[in-house]
């Protein structure tokens, strides 16, 4: 893994400009004005004026000490508008990838059915990452590349860069979005274009069928906010590959195994407790029977089908 201090994106220079111009002002403006309070207290002690002098307004001083703030302020804008103002300009040949934020996991979509956890992309092209919230507000951050935006429901949101470095870079949720929020991370893989194309071409689609009845029950149900789409372990167990899939499952009279078909399904809906899957806790989901029923049931069995045939 390679190491970023001086940034892995083409947008971090004009970040790091910005930063250290107005880290350096506040520390010349600190050292000053500690120089000047410490000039103070000796030159005006109470041993040297015995009769402290009154002082009364000073225009020229006044208009020194607007004039040189103001113009402090508006270069820290100048420096700060320059590095930020190319985050909003996406080039027309940008790739586009969806990321998808969760309590508490990312996702990235990359078309037809195609997910990964992780962000891997293709070394100096130019990416685009569409911001979508399944949930609560999420920030998505990546330090290396300089690159942050909020990730919030219901609100079109983008950034994009450019890739200069190969390597691995971490990736980090900077919104508070509940009890495991600090392991909301992912990783952005910058790899070689033919090592990229290899990587895309060997991904399976995870399942997750576009515009299929089911899972847009289950995304209004609020139900991937608990169980992942791609394997991530969250609060319950992954829905990936679950049609057909074996399960141990604690009961009220021990444990068993139980194979995950229509009837399962169904049953963990309008009765969550009474088999819970090893390893996760009783109790944190609530019966679905006054919610999902009837048809909607059996399109969510069918979508679970569905994304198991195409393993």
């Amino acid at each position: 893994m390679e190491t970023a201090f001086s940034g892995a994106s083409n947008l971090a220079a004009g970040v790091d400009k910005a930063f250290i111009i107005i880290l350096s002002i506040s520390f010349i403006l600190t050292f000053a004005i500690v120089v000047l309070i410490i000039y103070t207290l000796i030159r005006f002690s109470r041993k040297r004026e015995k009769n402290p002098r009154q002082f009364t307004g000073n225009t020229k001083l006044e208009i020194v000490w607007t004039i040189i703030p103001l113009i402090i302020v508006l270069v820290m804008f100048y420096y700060g508008w320059k590095g930020f103002s190319p985050m909003r300009d996406v080039p027309a040949d940008a790739m586009q990838i969806k990321a998808i934020g969760r309590m508490w996991a990312w996702s990235f979509d990359y078309g037809d059915g195609k997910f990964s956890k992780d962000l891997v992309i293709p070394y100096n092209r130019n990416i685009k990452l569409n911001l979508f919230s399944e949930d609560v507000n999420h920030g998505l951050f990546i330090p290396a590349f300089r690159v942050k935006e909020d990730v919030i429901a219901g609100y079109d949101n983008y950034l994009w860069f450019r890739p200069i470095l190969k390597g691995e870079f971490d990736i980090y949720c900077t919104e508070y979005c509940g009890l495991a929020h600090s392991g909301m991370v992912a990783k952005a893989i910058v790899v070689d274009s033919l090592d990229y194309v290899k990587w895309f071409a060997d991904l399976k689609a995870t399942g997750n069928i576009p515009d299929h009845p089911g899972l847009t029950l289950l995304r209004a149900n609020a139900c991937i906010t608990c169980h992942s789409l791609d394997g991530s372990k969250v609060i319950g167990p992954s829905f990936k590959g679950l049609y057909g899939s074996k399960r141990v499952v604690i009961t009220d009279q021990g444990e068993k195994t139980v194979d995950a078909f229509d009837d399962y399904i169904k049953k963990s809906i309008l009765e969550p407790n009474a088999e819970v899957v090893k390893g996760y806790n009783k109790g944190l989901m609530q019966s679905y029977k006054d919610v999902i029923k009837g048809e909607d049931l059996d399109k969510i069995v069918d979508y679970f089908r569905k994304a198991s045939e195409q393993k």
